[in-house]
């Protein structure tokens, strides 16, 4: 048998290291790495909740409006906007084809302002 609650600890955990440093490398100006950090939180995030609220293993996948439907969550629209434009810094991370113009470190922070509200809000609902 699966110890679901292990997983769900793991997930959060990580979750919270992962918020951690994409907060370090922001300040540093390293924008673009920090915001995979941050995408990478979220994603751990809404891990948690589907392993939570499904009593399964989460999917994997990286999408993070997937992953909160998949998580049975119910986002309000400007939350799942939130998410959705935090998709592109999971793809940027991985993908040199994919990459758009760097965001400024003011740029970065707002990003990291608004996921941030949405980042706490998963982590309330563990």
């Amino acid at each position: 048998m699966i110890n679901m609650e292990k997983h769900i600890n793991f997930w959060r955990q990580g979750a919270r290291e992962d918020w951690d440093v994409a907060l370090e490398l922001v300040n540093k100006g390293r924008t673009r790495h920090g915001l995979f950090f941050a995408h990478l939180a979220l994603e751990k995030a809404l891990k948690a909740l589907v392993c939570q609220n499904t009593r399964d293993l989460a999917p994997r996948i990286h999408n993070l409006v997937r992953l909160a439907e998949f998580a049975g969550i119910t986002l309000q629209p400007e939350q799942l906007d939130i998410l959705a434009g935090m998709n592109a810094f999971n793809v940027e991370g991985r993908y040199p084809d994919s990459l758009a113009p760097q965001p400024t470190k003011t740029e970065a922070h707002n990003y990291l302002a608004q996921s941030g509200e949405v980042f706490q809000w998963l982590l309330d609902q563990l």
